[in-house]
């Protein structure tokens, strides 16, 4: 993991919840953890890791993931074992 995906992850646990975090910083932080992703119909994304699986929506039309969805990304990554580095 590089010192982008390190910022990535500091900022998915950030208080209060930020939402101006791009979609695919997001997937290559999940990709660098040794996640899987697959697409799944129209906007769905598909993630597995750690034996853990979630379906998140990639949104569009903007690249910036809202709060519900960063929190969901938090919650995925906590379940997986994954916490923040700070």
């Amino acid at each position: 993991m590089n010192a982008r995906h390190r910022r990535t992850l500091e900022r998915i646990f950030t208080d209060p919840v930020p939402a101006n975090i791009s979609w695919k910083e997001i997937e290559n932080l999940l990709d660098a953890l040794g996640a899987e992703i697959t697409e799944g119909r129209g906007s769905r994304v598909r993630v597995a890791l750690n034996g853990i699986r979630a379906v998140f929506h990639r949104p569009h039309p903007q690249k910036e993931t809202d709060k519900g969805a960063v929190k969901s990304v938090r919650r995925f990554l906590t379940t997986a074992g994954i916490q923040s580095e700070a």
